[in-house]
């Protein structure tokens, strides 16, 4: 993957799958803007808070032109407020994203760490179609009004939703040769884990027996260069799988075929 000389966004890049990507960039000669709450281990990092329209807004507004990449990786577990989950996971993305676009070089990629909690996003269409017009300071009301605090459900949402909008805006930027593309991990064992554990319960350890091991960051994070790099140009609306089978095993069992 050739991601030598390349600018590339990495947020939450302090911990777990985002620090293990912008280690991964930077290995391969990529210039790595890291943004996270918490300080990092970059040489140009950014703090930032996802759940803030403000802090994104000045963000964005620090950020230099000529960005060729922007990964998208920050995200709170379930055990986080529902509305604050739908914030950070799904509008911070939508939010940082769209007023970055005019900084994005020509060419450029963008990577929505999603998960496979995203995989029956059909089931959710109503729900994802209204919380599109959803402003900011009504998060919460919608999140009330469609019990996103039942059973981890406001995290579950929050990635049907990002899945949904990551493949309808595949090609929305195709005239500058703009991509964006999914990647939609397994359990993986970073600091988070147990919040998963804690909220989901049985669920969470059926997905766990799917698998034959936890994956690691360093499984998911080539998975992002790779969509990073100018390999994966004629991916548009994609979304990549380092489940370790998850999502063929849930997809088949719906259907009695596992």
């Amino acid at each position: 993957m050739n991601l030598a000389g390349k600018t590339i966004v990495v947020t939450g890049a302090a911990s777990g799958i985002g620090a293990a990507t912008a280690s991964l960039l930077v290995g391969r000669g990529s210039h790595v803007i890291g943004v996270d709450r918490r300080q990092m281990t970059l040489s140009h990092q950014y703090q930032a808070d996802m759940g803030d329209p403000l802090s994104i807004d000045r963000l964005v507004s620090s950020l230099p032109d000529g960005i060729d990449g922007l990964a998208n990786i920050a995200g709170v577990p379930p055990t986080a407020p529902p509305g604050d989950v739908i914030r950070v996971n799904l509008k911070g993305v939508q939010r940082l994203t769209l007023e970055l676009i005019p900084k994005l070089s020509d060419g450029a990629s963008i990577v929505n760490l999603v998960s496979s909690a995203g995989n029956r996003w059909a089931q959710a269409i109503d729900q994802i179609r209204e919380i599109e017009e959803v402003d900011w300071e009504d998060v919460d009301s919608f999140s009330q009004r469609h019990h996103m605090d039942v059973e981890g459900r406001s995290y579950f949402f929050s990635k049907e939703a990002l899945l949904v909008w990551t493949m309808r805006n595949g090609r929305s930027w195709i005239e500058r040769g703009i991509r964006m593309n999914a990647v939609s991990p397994g359990p993986i064992d970073t600091p988070i884990l147990d919040d998963f554990i804690q909220t989901l319960g049985p669920r969470a350890q059926r997905s766990l027996d799917a698998t034959e091991r936890l994956g690691t960051p360093d499984d998911v994070a080539p998975v992002v260069a790779f969509l990073l790099s100018d390999e994966s140009g004629w991916l548009r609306g994609a979304n990549l799988c380092p489940d370790g089978g998850l999502g063929a095993h849930m997809a088949l069992s719906e259907f009695g075929l596992d």
